[in-house]
């Protein structure tokens, strides 16, 4: 059904904005909810853009980007905010790797 890389969600702390891959709208308002949170809360803390992104294999993956010289990007705290919501959320995100997998992918679990 995809090729390549397909996101799931970001927020970008420049825009203040918050998107939901609308592919992906029939997901429970709950883990919607907690993805939302968890984007936001993530560039508040250390700005920047985080996007999750599935790879091509299902994979999914934390991206981050910021504006070249952004005074207000925090990289090292960045790298640390990942290390912490993989390991907080990892129930999550491996349901997710899953749902992708099955339903997008069309793997049997």
């Amino acid at each position: 059904m995809y090729d390549g890389k397909v996101v799931l969600c970001g927020a970008n702390s420049y825009e203040e904005k918050y998107y939901l891959n609308p592919d992906f709208e029939q997901l429970p308002d709950t883990v919607k909810n907690e993805l939302k949170i968890m984007c936001v809360l993530y560039v508040h803390d250390v700005g920047g853009i985080l996007t999750l992104v599935y790879e091509e294999d299902g994979e999914l993956c934390f991206e981050v980007t910021s504006e070249e010289g952004d005074p207000m990007f925090d990289e090292i705290g960045s790298r640390l905010k990942i290390k912490e919501l993989q390991k907080e959320k990892q129930e999550l995100l491996q349901a997710l790797q899953v749902y992708y997998k099955v339903f997008f992918l069309g793997e049997e679990v």
